[in-house]
């Protein structure tokens, strides 16, 4: 069985997704959202991200990481916002010593729905198929939980899967 986190980058908010990856079956282990103050210094912002996502990995141990890319919307200030806090992301999994996937939102939804252009209701409701019984800490949790499924489609757990039967054999 591999662990498989996924994480939707957001200053404001940020989506982590924990799951079980046992060959072709997916199981729901935790989800939720990082949480920062708008009312404090960008600095300040990105240090609690960061305690918060490495008490996430610290509770729940996972064995690989997937993390959305970042979207480039016409606002360039909160894309360069959205891109340190995707830093966030990046740096408390390869303290960890943990690999990284990366991928596209219309990759994530094309994995997960069928269609690179799916909303965020389709999503999450497709999410919920794959993961019966999940409850949602939020829209970020499910898009996190949705990357954590992408990771797990893409070979980036069952590659992590062969490894650990080479070491162990």
């Amino acid at each position: 069985m591999i662990r498989v986190i996924g994480i939707d980058p957001g200053l404001r908010n940020m989506g982590w997704g924990v799951i079980d990856v046992a060959g072709s079956k997916l199981s729901h282990v935790a989800n939720g959202i990082c949480h920062s103050d708008t009312g404090v210094e960008l600095a300040e912002r990105l240090l609690s991200l960061h305690a918060q996502l490495t008490r996430v990995f610290t509770t729940y141990r996972p064995h690989t990481a997937a993390v959305e890319h970042t979207f480039v919307n016409k606002d360039g200030v909160a894309t360069l916002k959205l891109g340190q806090a995707r830093g966030i992301a990046l740096l408390v999994p390869a303290q960890m010593q943990l690999t990284v996937g990366e991928y596209a939102p219309n990759n994530v939804k094309k994995t997960v729905v069928g269609v690179g252009h799916a909303d965020k209701g389709q999503v999450a409701h497709m999410v919920r198929m794959q993961l019966p019984g999940v409850q949602f800490e939020g829209p970020d949790a499910a898009d996190a939980l949705a990357i954590a499924i992408t990771h797990a489609h893409h070979g980036g757990a069952s590659s992590l899967a062969e490894a650990v039967a080479k070491a162990s054999a």
